[in-house]
């Protein structure tokens, strides 16, 4: 199995986490989006990152590819077993992805003044959840899930994005500890990431 993935991005990252939290044996490899090798233009014609090779099987949707690890590699498992609860999980997925990964996108590659937007409406997005936090020790469950994975990224980046959290979301800064503790997520970083915190934007 092999993860062409990008040093530092959230969707790639996500991947990694999910790979790492359920020790699959996989091979990375680190791969410049400005600059892809043929054989994965060859493999994935979107040219996207993350993409997964799983012998004859390609999948290139970060999505996609953590569905795909959690059916074929269910122990342990990182989504609840009842159908409400999946649903419930999968919901929280998409509003995760809806409401804060394009604002990360934004943060990343867009001009100062929608970059001061970007980072305002993440900010209080994610403080409005706060309370969430202060009932369960992951996303809305006793367990790590994929929504935790998915969220992780992101918290991590807060730091070198120039955001601090108000104290009024001192939950989620405590939320965010206990997923950066575990040997996955710790398993997970490249050294690009690793820098991440130590480099305030």
């Amino acid at each position: 199995m092999i993860l062409y993935t990008s040093a530092s991005s959230i969707e790639s990252h996500r991947t990694r986490i999910v790979l790492s939290e359920k020790d699959i044996v996989h091979e990375v490899h680190l791969v410049d989006p400005k600059k892809l090798p043929e054989d994965l233009i060859d493999l994935n014609p979107y040219g996207s990152l993350p993409t997964l090779v799983d012998r004859e099987l390609v999948l290139y949707n970060s999505r996609v590819i953590m569905e795909y690890l959690e059916e074929r590699f269910p122990h342990p498992p990182l989504m609840p077993v009842g159908p409400v609860q999946r649903a419930q999980t999968r919901l929280a997925l998409f509003q995760v992805e809806h409401d804060w990964y394009p604002l990360v996108d934004i943060i990343e590659t867009k001009g100062e003044k929608a970059v001061a937007k970007a980072k305002k409406d993440l900010t209080d997005s994610i403080t409005s959840i706060a309370e969430i936090f202060t009932t369960m020790p992951y996303f809305l469950s006793e367990d790590f899930t994929l929504v935790d994975a998915s969220v992780a990224p992101i918290l991590w980046r807060l730091r070198h994005y120039g955001i601090e959290l108000p104290k009024e979301a001192k939950a989620v800064n405590v939320y965010a500890e206990r997923l950066f503790e575990r040997e996955g997520f710790i398993l997970s970083l490249t050294e690009a990431e690793r820098e991440l915190r130590l480099v305030i934007a």
